[in-house]
């Protein structure tokens, strides 16, 4: 991770609590972010992060991950972000998605298309079937 990227990310993360017991010392906030950073792109097991690259255990990294969340890190790094790039006019909005988790999807407007009929707000099935489901559970 550059020195720029970790400038932008390390003010926005929040400050370790007291340490409550003795034992190893606290894994730097970088070398666990950078561990976060490669289980994700490798897609990797937590419990497989090895050892000897330097980002602690797995779990350390998991742990890291979820507080990190909890306080909004990751949503205050995309405003961040967001605004550098804007700023430096770098955002290509020819390349935006715009999806439910994001935005609220739109419900569905006055000129329904009959061909997708629904019934009771369901849609129509496409692959329904005029004969019963075979079913493998005994109860009925």
């Amino acid at each position: 991770m550059s020195d720029e990227l970790w400038s932008l990310i390390e003010p926005l993360l929040p400050e370790p609590g007291p340490k409550l017991v003795d034992g190893r010392p606290r894994v730097p906030d970088r070398q666990a972010l950078c561990g976060i950073l490669f289980v994700l792109h490798t897609g990797i097991q937590w419990e497989y992060l090895p050892q000897e690259l330097g980002f602690g255990s797995g779990m350390t990294c998991w742990r890291r991950l979820a507080a990190w969340n909890e306080a909004g890190v990751w949503d205050e790094l995309h405003l961040v972000l967001l605004q550098k790039l804007r700023s430096k006019d770098k955002l290509d909005w020819s390349r935006a998605v715009i999806d439910s988790s994001h935005v609220r999807a739109a419900r569905r407007g006055p000129k329904a298309d009959p061909a997708r009929s629904t019934v009771h707000g369901r849609a129509a099935s496409t692959t329904s079937s005029p004969t019963p489901r075979a079913s493998r559970s005994r109860c009925r």
